[in-house]
């Protein structure tokens, strides 16, 4: 994923995520162990801020790590995180442990995806839901939102797709306005236009329900996926989970995505039909 560098310096950008976090220039020095006169100077391009201060600042305003190896190259350092690509020796320990989680989530499903949602890895319980969906989109790359939101995959069978499509494209637009990426906003763009495919006049038979929604809808603390497999109606609600304080930009944008059973006939069907 590229990340682009704006000919502005690095002080306006400083100031733009210091908006977007909605922190004051007092509250931001407090925090950084400076003086909100020194944070106005770099905001304005009065004063250069230090290698040091521009990652302390990065880091007190939860900037994403590929934006901080883009802040220091406009400041005019250089980067400070590597970019380690998974297929590199390096990172065998953390592919294998990756897929020891993964499996360990079986029989629910659970994936691995970048930062524009390609997915690295995934289980079984995932396997299990792409049954029925045609080869071209199940040839590499994959990548997490054309599966779920193309009019031939997993759409025409997601019961309450208006709702989880607008929870999906609301996530994009957030992670759009944080990482300044061409390739995501693309992604967006073309999953944002796909048709709503039509459903098929029939009613699935509900799963049933138990977290105090009506029935068939399993979860009422989520917004659960409610999907279409078998003749059934699967309910699921999903947790994303990602690296405590990476120090690498590949590792920094993964993330690890988990569908747990909103229901117990949700959780049966799946220890039925995945392999153990």
């Amino acid at each position: 994923m590229t990340t682009v560098l704006p000919d502005t310096g690095v002080g306006p950008l400083l100031r733009d995520w210091r908006e977007q976090r909605r922190i004051s220039q007092l509250e931001l020095a407090l925090r950084a162990d400076s003086s909100a006169r020194h944070i106005s100077f770099i905001e304005t391009g009065r004063s250069r801020p230090s290698e040091d201060m521009v990652l302390r600042l990065a880091e007190h305003l939860d900037v994403p790590v590929r934006e901080r190896n883009a802040l220091l190259v406009i400041a005019g350092y250089a980067p400070r995180y590597p970019q380690t690509s998974l297929d590199d020796p390096a990172m065998a320990s953390l592919r294998e442990s990756l897929e020891r989680l993964l499996a360990a989530y079986e029989p629910y499903p659970a994936l691995v995806v970048d930062g524009t949602y390609g997915v690295v890895a995934a289980n079984r319980g995932i396997a299990l839901l792409l049954e029925g969906v045609p080869e071209k989109l199940l040839t590499p790359p994959l990548n997490a939102m054309r599966l779920t939101l193309h009019p031939q995959g997993l759409a025409p069978r997601i019961v309450n797709l208006p709702e989880w499509r607008a929870d999906l494209l609301a996530q994009m637009d957030r992670q759009i306005a944080l990482v300044r990426s061409p390739a995501l906003r693309e992604l967006y763009d073309e999953v944002a236009a796909y048709p709503a495919p039509a459903r098929a006049d029939r009613t699935p038979r509900a799963t049933g329900g138990t977290g105090g929604g009506r029935e068939g809808t399993g979860s009422a603390f989520a917004l659960p996926m409610l999907l279409e497999h078998g003749g059934r109606v699967l309910s699921f609600v999903s947790s994303i989970a990602t690296f405590n304080t990476p120090m690498d930009v590949t590792v920094a944008e993964l993330a690890i995505e988990t569908f747990l059973p909103a229901d117990r006939e949700t959780a049966a069907y799946l220890h039925a039909h995945v392999p153990s």
